[in-house]
């Protein structure tokens, strides 16, 4: 990328790719931290998070709602894997869309990054959590460079603006980061989130029955939708895409193609910033169907933890570095707003209020 471009690029889509981190959380070892020990889970969490804690509310992706609704296989996935999710059966299921950020009050049209997430159980020991988002590609493939993208990206602490210098040299010192700043560049978001396509951006292993696996990626396509104005790109107010979806919801269930992508030997499946060829074979392993939609407080989405590492028998994680380092990330976000929601509970039961509220 030349220079002017990279110029560009820091100033028209810095927001984009400073919420790359709450693509679903901070990505770091399970062990506690990087391998040279220099950064920690709680440090990650901590610059996610930012100066201002919102209590009770997930440090990456903090505004969203629940959905609920069924996931339909018609089981052109079972010569892959032995997962019962994708035999050709309908599992409910559990989710949520969010928007990027730390923020639960952002405006819904400023965050750049947009997400699915679910959870489809068909027994306790079946479980399959997604979460997907907009980008198809991460901007770095390790979580050491990851956390220096999003240092280089922070704000100067005394005059409060970005340095396009430093972000400059970044990504210039970043070449693996193309595909993403190509697809930035080009991305435009679309007027509702039934209406968005969602990545599962890190490659995941199928296991059939005779033990084989097979490299995949995901994304949630669209269904057909109604060619109506639901009024989002003119609406007033913060939460202009909650409202269209709820709307949209009451005229009839949303639904997305869950499309697989079957990697070839050639593809590295542990590199999240390469997109495989276009002409890799893809099969449509069922339809998620929703057909209810709730806020997100006190609703059936808001204690689940969307690991993308909770997978069934008949799934595996791969080696990607990334993939592999989010769970402890996740546990940390988890484990701190748990601890906020007993604390804010007790308060109330003391008749007290939170520092928060």
């Amino acid at each position: 990328m030349k220079m002017g471009n990279l110029v560009y690029f820091a100033r028209r889509y810095l927001p984009l790719v400073a919420v790359v981190g709450g693509l679903a959380g901070a990505f770091v070892y399970a062990a506690g931290g990087f391998g040279s020990g220099r950064v920690t889970t709680q440090q990650f969490v901590d610059l996610q998070q930012g100066n201002k804690v919102h209590e009770g509310f997930r440090r990456a992706h903090a505004k969203g709602f629940c959905i609920a609704g069924e996931f339909v296989s018609d089981g052109a996935l079972e010569p892959y894997t032995t997962a019962l999710v994708f035999s050709k059966r309908t599992t409910p299921f559990t989710g949520r869309f969010s928007i990027a950020g730390n923020d639960p009050t952002a405006p819904d049209l400023k965050a750049p990054v947009r997400s699915l997430a679910l959870s489809i159980a068909v027994d306790p020991q079946n479980v399959w959590r997604t979460a997907m988002n907009t980008p198809p590609v991460m901007a770095v493939r390790n979580p050491e460079d990851f956390y220096q993208q999003l240092s280089a990206l922070a704000p100067d602490q005394e005059t409060g603006k970005r340095d396009p210098k430093k972000i400059q040299q970044f990504f210039a010192a970043h070449p693996e980061s193309r595909a993403f700043t190509r697809w930035a560049s080009e991305y435009r978001a679309s007027d509702s989130l039934a209406t968005e396509t969602y990545h599962s951006i890190n490659a995941f292993y199928l296991k059939d029955s005779a033990g084989q696996r097979r490299a995949v990626r995901w994304e949630a396509r669209p269904g057909k939708t109604e060619e109506e104005d639901h009024g989002v790109t003119t609406g007033e107010g913060s939460n202009v895409l909650h409202d269209e979806f709820f709307r949209r919801l009451a005229s009839g269930p949303v639904t997305f193609d869950l499309v697989f992508t079957l990697a070839e030997e050639e593809d590295d499946e542990s590199d999240p910033t390469q997109p495989w060829p276009a002409a890799r074979q893809q099969l449509v392993a069922g339809k998620v169907v929703i057909t209810d939609a709730s806020p997100q407080v006190n609703g059936s989405c808001n204690a689940i933890n969307f690991d993308p590492l909770v997978l069934p028998p008949g799934m595996a994680a791969t080696d990607d570095r990334i993939l592999r380092a989010r769970s402890a990330a996740y546990a940390e976000s988890y484990r701190r707003r748990a601890f906020e929601h007993w604390k804010i509970e007790t308060l109330k039961f003391n008749g007290e209020e939170s520092a928060d509220e």
